[in-house]
């Protein structure tokens, strides 16, 4: 990876022009993140889409200048999100930033045919980059956000979009715990058949350009020494760049958690699997976790031009 933590990711897309567009604009956090793109200068400017006079209000309790924004004035949630997508897609910004809209618009709005954002076969996932003290490296979790109770072809997809990502941020070949309540495989418990299956699916070339391994815990994926414990020799322990959970109820929690209570924790959250780039944080992120998000959209987005 060509960053170790988030401090030096700010400091590798510096200077980057970049325009968002953001729906739902009337948020204080998101407001507040388009002031910390603009002070550490990653953001040149963009679309706000929202009620216009809260947008402007809140734009001046958070100390946002508006010069280098547009602001369309619109109070449809499903409105808003269509014409973000749409400007993106016609190139009037960069990238989208989630503001004070449901989930469920943003996602019609991207999983429009006419906008053909993501490419047949594949799906749309939830993607985080983690930066935890008590941890070495950076590491994301997986799907923590959109695909409610995956079928095992699901979580392939699901670990192909979380593999690429990894791969555009230079380690070239994932390790991918797939976390489970215990590392035996138990047929009363269908995670541990699927993470089986995961793991055979990698060995016979299926999922390409990683190491896939499982089903662990979350002990055992994060810590060599606790796998050791167990008897676990896989190279993934300790090591892990990826964890696969088995569903939303799993990973959503785990995602939040670690957010709320993550003594130093730092991150960043994108959708995984759409050709338009597509920061989606929670409405409760903190503004740094946006700004973090922002940054990691800028280098990714210059990364898919050099490999176009």
């Amino acid at each position: 990876m060509k960053f170790k933590n988030f401090d030096e990711l700010l400091a590798l897309v510096k200077g980057k022009t970049n325009r968002i567009v953001v729906p739902g604009a009337n948020n204080d956090e998101v407001l507040t993140a388009c002031k910390l793109g603009v002070d550490n200068r990653i953001i040149s400017g963009g679309i706000l889409i929202g009620p216009k006079a809260q947008v402007e209000a809140m734009a001046a309790k958070v100390g946002l200048k508006l010069d280098v924004f547009e602001i369309v004035d619109k109070s449809d949630y499903a409105e808003m999100c269509n014409l973000a997508v749409d400007l993106v897609k016609a190139g009037k910004g960069d990238f989208l930033v989630k503001g004070l809209v449901d989930t469920k618009f943003y996602m019609k709005a991207i999983l429009r045919k006419e906008v053909g954002a993501v490419a047949e076969g594949t799906v749309l996932s939830h993607f985080v980059l983690f930066e935890l003290a008590n941890y070495h490296k950076l590491f994301a979790v997986t799907d923590a956000a959109i695909m409610i109770n995956p079928t095992l072809e699901q979580k392939a997809k699901i670990t192909r979009n979380a593999v690429d990502m990894m791969r555009m941020l230079g380690v070239e070949t994932p390790k991918v715990a797939v976390v489970c309540p215990v590392e035996k495989v138990n047929p009363n418990i269908p995670s541990t058949l699927d993470a089986d299956a995961l793991v055979k699916m990698n060995k016979a070339g299926e999922l390409k350009n990683c190491v896939v391994e499982g089903p662990y815990d979350v002990y055992i994926a994060f810590s060599k020494e606790l796998g050791a414990e167990k008897g676990i020799t896989g190279v993934v322990p300790g090591e892990t760049d990826i964890a696969l959970f088995p569903n939303l109820d799993s990973g959503n929690p785990v995602y939040k958690c670690l957010s709320f209570f993550g003594a130093g924790m730092k991150s960043a959250t994108l959708l995984a699997g759409s050709n338009i780039p597509v920061i989606l944080p929670s409405r409760t992120d903190t503004p740094m976790t946006k700004l973090h998000s922002i940054a990691l959209a800028c280098y990714l987005k210059d990364k898919a031009k050099v490999v176009a």
